[in-house]
């Protein structure tokens, strides 16, 4: 596979980098607002995040109970482009496009989970994960064969009426056993936003389940190889006729 080149139009709509862990069992949600204070400045918008419950009591009139109680906290920053999640179960960081680069991504990243982790003090990590959402804006002056854009696309029977496809959805879920974690791709066809472009969706999911310490360092070098192959992945998944289009 190849590494991904730099492109001055990158189909980028969201990069993320989201942890999973596990907290002292007298954590309590009132100790999250301590993050608040900490990066209020640079992201002054916040919302609680609600976790629901569902309670199905059992007999002659079975009846469901819901339940609602605060999970964590989301802030997005000045610009709108930038959002942070801080949950009873795990940290989250992501960029909106435009995106600018892996290393400013990475930073702000490692900046915003040392906050979280000097408050939230996880006794571990227990999932790490680089997931990036693309955009990919094909014109449609004339019918479009998708396997022209990309290299892997739903293979639909001959014996079917054929014609350009009006919507689809396509998951893969491949292990990649050289970094012991699972690589998940989502294909879809995007609503229409401009006239005259069909836009697919390629989403690169990459994580592992394992358990590190919460300040082991090599959680970050490890994200640094999920980045390495989810360019990889990207590379291997288009033509050299969608890259021209983020030329």
């Amino acid at each position: 596979m190849q590494e991904q080149r730099h492109y001055p139009n990158a189909p980028i709509t969201e990069a993320i980098i989201d942890f999973r862990v596990t907290l002292p069992e007298d954590f309590s949600f009132d100790r999250l607002l301590a993050i608040q204070d900490e990066i209020q400045e640079l992201f002054p918008t916040s919302e609680i995040l609600q976790a629901n419950t569902f309670l199905i009591e059992p007999g002659s009139t079975m009846s469901v109970n819901a339940q609602s109680q605060k999970n964590g906290l989301a802030f997005t920053g000045k610009d709108q482009r930038k959002k942070v999640q801080v949950t009873l179960s795990g940290f989250t960081f992501s960029h909106l496009a435009p995106y600018s680069s892996w290393n400013n991504f990475h930073k702000e990243a490692k900046l915003l989970w040392q906050i979280y982790k000097n408050i939230c003090q996880p006794i571990n990590v227990t999932r790490a994960a680089v997931r990036f959402v693309n955009q990919i804006n094909i014109p449609v002056l004339e019918k479009v064969e998708l396997n022209d854009y990309l290299r892997t696309v739903p293979d639909v029977s001959t014996d079917l009426t054929q014609g350009m496809l009006s919507s689809f959805f396509m998951q893969l879920q491949i292990p990649q056993t050289d970094l012991n974690c699972i690589l998940i791709i989502n294909e879809a066809l995007a609503p229409q936003v401009t006239p005259g472009f069909m836009s697919i969706i390629l989403d690169i999911d990459l994580y592992r389940e394992q358990l590190w310490q919460s300040n082991d360092e090599s959680i970050w070098t490890f994200l640094e190889k999920l980045h390495l192959r989810k360019n990889q992945v990207f590379e291997a998944s288009i033509t050299d006729k969608t890259r021209r289009l983020f030329e």
